[in-house]
């Protein structure tokens, strides 16, 4: 088992530009310390620097990432595409492991929207269309069945108020760690 019957573990899954990397940076704003963002780009793409792919190294670093900081009293949040082929076993263990409460949400964005907003982001000339399409994965839903759908009409302001009355930590005092 893992982290404390206290601590929320929030599991954000979508496709790219869908808002996943804002929101969890404004639940962190919200919410104060206490709250751990573990980020799938930033420990795939920036600690191992490895392709996303199934098997890949950076899958068991977000498990044991996320299980640290449960362990050590922190709230997670777990974020990124995290395709449901590559890390839905680890996120299933990741749960029923979990002793406290766990959340997931899937923020679906339509293809076109997705375009528009990469369009907007530093990276956008990193990567195009082309990319976004072969990434694009319509409704990767993990399949128990517990992930709540926040569509694109849902501002990043009524996204993040959402989560934090969901998941109780809008009623709950910042960790001093």
């Amino acid at each position: 088992m893992v982290g404390s019957e206290n601590a929320r573990l929030i599991v954000l899954r979508g496709n790219s530009a869908s808002g996943k990397s804002s929101v969890a940076a404004g639940l962190r704003d919200r919410f104060g310390r206490g709250l751990a963002l573990v980020a799938q780009d930033n420990l795939r793409r920036v600690v191992l620097r490895e392709r996303d792919r199934p098997g890949a190294a950076n899958i068991g670093l977000i498990d044991l990432t996320a299980r640290y900081a449960l362990d050590a009293g922190f709230h997670v949040v777990v974020e990124g595409l995290l395709y449901a082929d590559h890390y839905g076993e680890m996120l299933t263990r990741l749960r029923a492991d979990h002793r406290g409460p766990t959340y997931g949400y899937y923020l679906h964005v339509p293809f076109g929207e997705t375009l528009a907003r990469h369009a907007t982001k530093p990276q956008a000339n990193e990567y195009g269309e082309a990319e976004l399409r072969a990434w694009y994965r319509e409704l990767d839903l993990l399949p128990d069945g517990r992930e709540t759908v926040i569509d694109e009409a849902s501002t990043l302001t009524e996204t993040v108020e959402r989560i934090m009355t969901d998941t109780g930590l809008a009623g709950l005092p910042a960790i001093d760690h």
